[in-house]
């Protein structure tokens, strides 16, 4: 599928996953396409980055759950830090990250919800009183936190490879996760840095390196360099000077962030990546 092709899926209202880790390996080059999109009320799942501080400023998040959001080296994404300070997103879930894993596990065995001991005593239950606690049928009487199912309509994942047919491999250190995204929702599109033949994806590859299989995937996209600014370890690491750019331009002035807008995220993928070049030259 193309980028755009898989936009046209999606509708207003929808819950998505966005796969990868703060500033690792996230599907970029698909948000950047919905936040040209006419896409509005989303419900946004996420171990936020740039991802989440792009689709907030843009107003196209209704709901937002999230354990953090953060750039790494820019600890608090500047976006998200704007929209929460002006209560732009109308309402927010911020849970511990093990809520939040063992959220997406249920969803992804079909269960309501999973009992964990994360959260207990803690400000997770008090900012979010709808998440209830469960006792242990059994004789040992445990309290413990029912935590919800994280049930996605659309979960949008990248990855180093994958064939045509939606089996993926990574070929970084973690994995993020991104099988628990697919898992957990009704429909799973994943972009890719190359898309090669199946026997490619083993190729001096451990096997267990394949992550995603034909069944959690609806739809794959080959995009080169789709998750920049973001990493894609070992096909190239995070673009620190470009991410500076960004937060510069999203802690800045109104006016500095529509500057940034006009130069990188007004045009389509390849006008993106035009331009990320274009920057790259005038930094060296």
């Amino acid at each position: 599928m193309s980028i755009e092709q898989v936009v046209d899926t999606l509708e207003d209202g929808l819950t998505v996953g966005i796969g990868g880790w703060g500033p690792r390996r996230k599907p970029m080059a698909l948000v950047r396409a919905i936040l040209r999109s006419d896409l509005k009320d989303l419900t946004l799942v996420s171990w936020g980055g740039a991802d989440v501080g792009l689709l907030t400023r843009a107003g196209k998040v209704r709901k937002l759950v999230y354990a953090f959001v953060s750039l790494d080296s820019v600890p608090l994404e500047p976006n998200f830090q704007r929209a929460r300070q002006e209560g732009t997103i109308p309402e927010v879930v911020e849970l511990d990250e093990g809520m939040f894993m063992t959220g997406l596990q249920a969803a992804a065995q079909r269960l309501p919800f999973l009992p964990m001991r994360a959260g207990l005593g803690s400000d997770v239950l008090t900012h979010n009183p709808a998440i209830r606690t469960v006792t242990s049928p059994y004789d040992d009487a445990t309290e413990l936190v029912a935590v919800p199912a994280l049930r996605l309509d659309v979960a949008l994942v990248h990855l180093n490879r994958a064939d045509r047919h939606g089996n993926a491999t990574y070929l970084g250190p973690d994995p993020y996760f991104d099988d628990l995204f697919c898992m957990a929702a009704e429909r799973a599109y994943v972009s890719c840095e190359q898309v090669v033949d199946t026997a490619g994806l083993t190729v001096d590859t451990p096997v267990q390196r394949v992550l995603l299989n034909r069944m959690m995937v609806d739809g794959v996209v080959e995009t080169p360099h789709g998750a920049h600014f973001t990493t894609c370890t070992p096909d190239y690491e995070r673009d620190e000077r470009f991410q500076r750019a960004y937060a510069a331009a999203a802690a800045g002035s109104d006016e500095e962030w529509g500057a940034f807008e006009d130069r990188f995220l007004r045009g389509d993928e390849t006008a993106y990546q035009d331009a990320v070049r274009a920057f790259a030259q005038e930094q060296a």
